[in-house]
């Protein structure tokens, strides 16, 4: 058996809506903040960064699920779905209360080591004050995308998204400006929109599950007595892989901005939106990832082991071709994308040769990210794991060396992308070539 285009379209569609909905909240929040001020906008990189390193060891907590999920379901084993989903929420909840009490405890003095200027380390920990209470939301989230990615259910997430998104647009613009009758919080306000928009998001998931889906098929009916140790502890021989190279993985970033920082503000803000157009950008990107890495594990759990490189080439044909067309129009038209994220001229016409650098960077990434997120899906995110270890330690190395050595233009800082997307290409290539990787067991 091996997947079509339709088939690869019918999954990937509804997740690249949902990411491009998700992301109209960071849209929004730079595109406002950028209407406030350079040191807003850097605030809302530094702390959004930080957020987004610990919230990402949640997301692959529960990619690692979402793994196990999709190869029950490829096995027709649906009873033992709902189980893991459960001991993922459970987990999660108890991880999120960990990671706030840390956070308000050490994150003031991490930031103040990192943060050189005290007008963005004062805005970083006033937005960081409010947005980390949406651990408690976003953690759960992200085990409700792992049940319906896994079973191939995606949907819901498009819906989800656009709920969650037109939430927070709405109250970023009334509590960032003061609209709506609400008082004029700046950052503040962007933080706790965030946090309101991903609790509604929590809200949507639960009505829509309880409505849609047949509980008893995928063993979600005995909630009360479904806390099994031995079940999360098989959960975490995948997922703690995961866990740890999604935060390596999100932490380059935070050390590329550590670096851009040290530049002065006015390079950060332009990292911030240049960023922000990057991730936006990269949605096909990632939405085809999800859906190499559902489709990997749903493919040898139905027993079409043979036919993974296959389908994982397919994938990446369509997710390289789809770029092309989205940096042709990023090359064509910089200024104009630019311009829906500030007023600004300075900013504007110091981004342009970042867009450009990023253009190569997302061209290399659409395939190397797609063969990547399969290794995972096979299974054997150990191997994911050392590899990513391996791509991250010569990024580390490169922007060390160009942003805190050299102290190089922000265009230059960000040909880092370049070199960790070729990197990761060449790794996964050489793993899914010479790699032992189809005798996995989960």
């Amino acid at each position: 058996m091996l997947y079509t285009n339709r088939d690869i379209w019918k999954v990937s569609y509804p997740i690249l809506l949902s990411l491009f909905a998700q992301n109209i909240i960071n849209v929004t929040d730079t595109a406002f903040l950028g209407r406030v001020s350079e040191v807003a906008i850097g605030a809302s990189a530094m702390g959004g960064l930080f957020y987004i390193c610990i919230f990402t060891i949640a997301f692959g907590f529960s990619t690692g699920s979402q793994i196990v999920i999709a190869r029950r379901n490829g096995e027709g084993r649906f009873f033992e779905v709902g189980p893991v989903m459960i001991q993922g929420i459970i987990f999660l909840l108890g991880m999120a209360l960990l990671l706030f009490g840390l956070t308000k405890a050490f994150g003031g003095d991490i930031m103040h080591i990192l943060v050189k200027s005290p007008d963005v380390y004062s805005a970083t920990m006033e937005f960081l004050d409010w947005r980390i209470y949406g651990f408690f939301f976003s953690f759960i989230n992200v085990m409700f995308r792992a049940f319906y990615v896994g079973i191939t259910r995606t949907k819901v997430m498009t819906l989800n998204a656009i709920f969650m998104a037109l939430t927070n647009v709405l109250l970023d613009y009334g509590l960032i400006f003061g609209n709506f009758g609400l008082p004029a919080l700046g950052i503040k306000g962007a933080a706790i929109a965030s946090v309101l928009a991903e609790a509604t998001s929590i809200l949507f998931f639960i009505i829509y599950t309880y409505a849609t889906v047949n509980f008893k098929k995928y063993g979600l009916t005995n909630l009360r007595h479904s806390f099994n140790p031995k079940l999360l502890g098989r959960i975490l021989e995948i997922s703690s892989f995961t866990m740890l190279q999604y935060f390596l993985s999100m932490s380059t970033w935070f050390v590329f901005f550590v670096a851009v920082e040290r530049l002065g503000e006015h390079q950060l803000a332009i990292a911030n939106i240049v960023r922000s157009i990057y991730v936006v950008l990269l949605i096909p990107v990632n939405a085809l990832s999800t859906t190499a890495n559902s489709l990997v594990s749903n493919l040898i759990g139905a027993g079409g082991i043979k036919d993974v490189p296959r389908l994982v080439w397919k994938i990446a044909r369509v997710s390289f071709l789809i770029m092309a067309v989205l940096t042709t129009l990023a090359f064509l038209f910089p200024k104009a994308i630019l311009s829906i994220y500030t007023d600004s001229t300075s900013i504007i016409d110091g981004s342009v040769h970042s867009i450009y650098v990023i253009i190569i960077a997302m061209l290399i990434g659409s395939v190397a990210n797609i063969i990547f997120s399969a290794i995972s899906g096979t299974g054997n995110t150990r191997s994911a794991l050392w590899l990513e270890i391996i791509t991250i330690t010569v990024y580390t190395l490169y922007i060390g060396t160009v942003g805190l050595g050299f102290k190089a233009p922000v265009e230059i800082c960000f040909t880092t992308e370049i070199v960790y997307y070729g990197m990761i290409f060449i790794v996964s290539y050489l793993y899914f070539k010479k790699g032992n990787w189809q005798n996995k067991k989960i």
